[in-house]
């Protein structure tokens, strides 16, 4: 079972509930980053990539990942870093690659993150960041003009999830795209064809794959 702690808001005050989430390792185990329950959660400051990534040892099969760093996003607008035990993971930043540079197996959460980057800028996209807010699911992705939602977990991506993108999206003026490693249910592609929202599915070679017509002409447009 995910690891729980309460959480108390320094901004606001507010008392919560945080349970670590889980993702799926190389050998299918589920792993959530081990939570210090005598740590103290502190406002998130200026975000930088190579300190939003934590290192998981996998119990079951005893592989290191690294994975999204434990967040909870309070009502009050404040984000909460909650700490872990065990050492951070280092992440080298991401450079600009090559449009036609070769993908890369996605094996953990950051390896689904780099496939949806490079794809988004592939499109032109230079500017692509991980987003402030911590998204409803998965992790965030933000460019000038442009959200993507990347899902590394093995649950199918849900009608809801694609709605939410697609509001953030409408509230910015922005494209948006969603990238799955779980894939969707006919219900969410049937909602993202009539939003027009391109999903993309994240394979185990790093490729992300048209999953709708919205994506197909995105990726027949971008080529």
């Amino acid at each position: 079972m995910p690891e729980s702690v309460p959480v108390r808001c320094p901004a606001c005050r507010r008392s919560h509930r945080y349970t670590a989430p889980s993702y799926p390792c190389a050998c299918g185990a589920p792993v959530a980053p081990p939570l210090d329950l005598d740590g103290v959660p502190s406002p998130a400051g200026h975000r930088a990539w190579d300190e939003e990534w934590v290192t998981v040892r996998c119990e079951h099969c005893g592989l290191r990942g690294e994975w999204p760093r434990p967040e909870l996003g309070c009502p009050c607008g404040t984000v909460l870093l909650i700490p872990v035990t065990g050492p951070r993971a280092s992440v080298p930043a991401e450079r600009p690659e090559h449009p036609a540079a070769r993908s890369a197996p996605v094996r953990t959460a950051r390896d689904a993150v780099t496939a949806a980057v490079r794809y988004l800028r592939r499109l032109g996209h230079e500017d692509v960041h991980r987003a402030d807010r911590r998204s409803p699911s998965g992790i965030g992705l933000v460019g000038r003009g442009v959200l993507a939602q990347v899902d590394p977990s093995a649950r199918p991506a849900t009608a809801r999830d694609v709605e939410c993108l697609w509001l953030a999206a409408m509230t910015e003026s922005a494209a948006c795209l969603y990238f799955s490693v779980g894939g969707y249910d006919e219900e969410t592609q049937v909602r993202a064809d009539a939003l027009g929202v391109p999903l993309f599915l994240l394979d185990l070679t790093g490729t992300p794959r048209p999953a709708n017509g919205p994506a197909d002409t995105l990726d027949a447009d971008g080529a």
